[in-house]
């Protein structure tokens, strides 16, 4: 996959792609694309989105998804307050699962013994080595190190400069803040966050949030 810009809509090269929502990691997405990708619209339930433009990239409603069957999906959403509602918002796209995507950035390294599931965004400079298992519908954000034999569950958000070293499991629907290290064979339960900056030395409680040096639980 080579680089050279965001491919946009009316350009020649990659397959179709559409992108919800149009914010946050939806427009992160556009610098992914490579050549592997061409953005053909975002799709967003904002009102006052729909029918305008972004960076030249029409913003439809949700009829885009039928409207252009040829069209991959790449499904994004997501945010510290909003995470654990990921699941039923994507769900509520009404997509199949061979329809989704899986974007990565043209310099992100993903070892070949790594598995990718889909519709994931990798973002630039991430590093997936050796045995690695990314599920589905996971977004990966710049410069974070996935190290050997690291499992990241369906659903979850990894920020960015974060490190999961080795044999670290992140459960289901989690968030993992920008700038975290979570030390080697330590589990993340299903649905928890970890606060930006945090070192994780021993497992998380499902359902929890935990910040700070060493991280402690807060709720």
């Amino acid at each position: 996959m080579s680089s050279g810009g965001v491919s946009v809509a009316g350009g020649e090269r990659g397959k179709p792609l559409l992108i919800f929502p149009c914010n946050g990691s939806g427009i992160e997405a556009l610098d992914c694309l490579g050549d592997a990708w061409r953005c053909i619209g975002f799709v967003d339930d904002t009102p006052e989105k729909r029918g305008t433009e972004k960076y030249g990239i029409p913003v439809y409603d949700r009829s885009a998804l039928k409207a252009h069957p040829e069209a991959s999906v790449l499904a994004v959403l997501g945010s510290p307050l909003s995470y654990r509602s990921r699941q039923a918002a994507i769900e509520g796209l009404g997509v199949s699962a061979d329809r989704f995507a899986t974007v990565i950035h043209p310099s992100a390294r993903v070892s070949p013994l790594a598995r990718v599931g889909h519709n994931v965004l990798v973002m630039a400079g991430v590093v997936m080595t050796s045995n690695c298992v990314i599920g589905n519908h996971i977004c990966i954000l710049p410069n974070t190190v996935v190290h050997h034999d690291v499992t990241v569950g369906d659903w979850s958000l990894i920020g960015s400069q974060v490190s999961l070293t080795g044999t670290v499991t992140v459960g289901v629907n989690c968030y993992i803040g920008s700038g975290s290290k979570i030390m080697n064979n330590v589990t993340i339960g299903d649905g928890a966050l970890v606060g930006i900056g945090s070192n994780v030395i021993r497992n998380v409680a499902p359902g929890t949030k935990n910040v700070g040096n060493p991280a402690r639980r807060i709720d």
